[in-house]
């Protein structure tokens, strides 16, 4: 067993973890932040990303071990307390969402894309997020979702402004 220490929203964790340890499995098993899904284990799908350092990840695709000294921002550290971050809410409000299940990394994914391109083209948005997948064909609201979500940050509607840098809670 490895010993590894990083920040998870915003809290200092040390577990030990096997060196082959997935990222998203040591989230999800030793931390219980079980947000983060697993889809596939081949970064197909996107329902495990995460921000490692303030880019996007898919954390089936990463060691624990190479997480050491990481600043790691799950979809359990982007609310502000009981106030749901901007991306969050126009997901909801627009419906991009069916099952569920590939909601937190669609989420982050949008995350990722508007802290790159906060104005995106209709293509840019795909672009962002087509490492994602959705298996319930919600692609349109998913868009609507992203320029909702454009519009809120755009208008400042997050108490702490913007979107969150790694590490930190929104």
């Amino acid at each position: 067993m490895t010993p590894v220490s990083f920040t998870v929203n915003g809290d200092s964790v040390q577990i030990n973890v096997e060196d082959r340890t997935l990222l998203a499995d040591a989230l999800r098993d030793e931390l219980q932040l079980t947000g983060t899904h697993v889809g596939c284990d081949t970064s197909q799908c996107g329902c495990c990303t995460i921000r490692v350092n303030g880019q996007a990840v898919k954390s089936c695709t990463m060691l624990a071990v190479q997480a050491q000294g990481a600043q790691i921002t799950t979809i359990e550290g982007i609310a502000n307390g009981d106030q749901l971050h901007p991306v969050q809410t126009a997901f909801s409000e627009c419906h991009g969402l069916q099952c569920g299940f590939c909601t937190p990394g669609m989420i982050m994914a949008t995350i990722e894309l508007l802290s790159t391109k906060p104005h995106p083209t209709e293509q840019e948005i795909r672009e962002g997020l087509s490492g994602n997948l959705c298996r319930c064909t919600g692609y349109l609201n998913i868009e609507a979702a992203v320029r909702a979500a454009e519009t809120k940050l755009a208008a400042g509607d997050q108490q702490s402004g913007g979107i969150a840098s790694p590490g930190q809670k929104s």
